[in-house]
């Protein structure tokens, strides 16, 4: 599926890797529909792009939120090719701290975030999807959603993270199984340490060090470096039901 002039959700598009997704999909002749709880960033992103971009406030959690984010970009740009679920939130939190056991309601808010916000655009994306007219080879549309390599290492203090991102790993055979009969692809970006404003956060000497984890080449990820991977398995129509790890080889230390 090419771009150009097709229409793509994403979430978390106002600034990181979702930000990203979005120059991408502008470049590339397409439209993006940039989904985000920051309305100062997501309408700068869009207005960025001109008509090719249009900024939604909505919360990935909300249903109410998502179905009207869909009405608008369908009566805004007709119907909706694409999905990237970029959004999500961090935590770090050891199980049995100092404070004693983990908060279950921080466990509970990243699960729901990252997990079920994710489920809950795909499904209600989906469903929109269902309704476009197919391409020559039966393509109705793609879904990428973005799990993250914590899923495979998580560290101490990323339990909740890592069970979340986990969580999207798991749904993504199911769902390109079952999507297969609507000519839906879904696929798995798993991100290494990527260059955001989560890392950006961090002082210069701990940024330096968890580049030098990184085996080849050894820095952060560029958020571009993952739009270009979003772009490429839109293009092949052989990637489905898969998840690729996007990491530099990096397999993460215990803490």
């Amino acid at each position: 599926m090419l771009l150009r002039d097709r229409t793509v959700l994403v979430t978390g598009g106002a600034s990181g890797l979702g930000g990203a997704t979005v120059d991408m999909i502008a470049a590339a002749g397409g439209r993006a529909v940039v989904l985000d709880l920051d309305s100062h960033r997501g309408a700068a992103k869009a207005a960025a792009h001109g008509a090719r971009a249009r900024f939604v406030r909505a919360d990935v959690t909300s249903e109410s939120d998502i179905t009207a984010a869909i009405a608008d970009a369908r009566q805004a740009f007709g119907e909706l090719h694409g999905l990237v679920n970029a959004a999500g939130i961090p935590m770090a939190a050891r199980v049995l701290g100092r404070e004693g056991p983990h908060r279950l309601e921080d466990f509970a808010r990243v699960v729901q975030v990252n997990l079920v916000g994710t489920f809950n655009v795909t499904r209600l994306v989906a469903a929109a999807m269902a309704d476009n007219p197919p391409n020559e080879a039966g393509e109705r549309g793609v879904i990428v959603t973005t799990a993250s390599v914590a899923a495979y290492d998580g560290q101490i203090g990323q339990a909740a993270y890592a069970a979340s991102k986990a969580g999207i790993v798991g749904l993504t055979l199911p769902l390109a199984r079952e999507f297969a009969r609507i000519g839906v692809r879904v696929m798995t970006i798993a991100p290494g340490t990527f260059d955001t404003p989560l890392l950006a956060a961090l002082p210069d000497a701990a940024r330096a060090s968890l580049a030098q984890q990184v085996p080849f080449p050894p820095r952060l990820g560029r958020p571009e470096e993952y739009a270009a991977l979003v772009r490429h398995i839109f293009e092949n129509e052989m990637l489905n039901g898969e998840v690729i790890r996007l990491d530099g080889a990096i397999r993460m230390a215990p803490k």
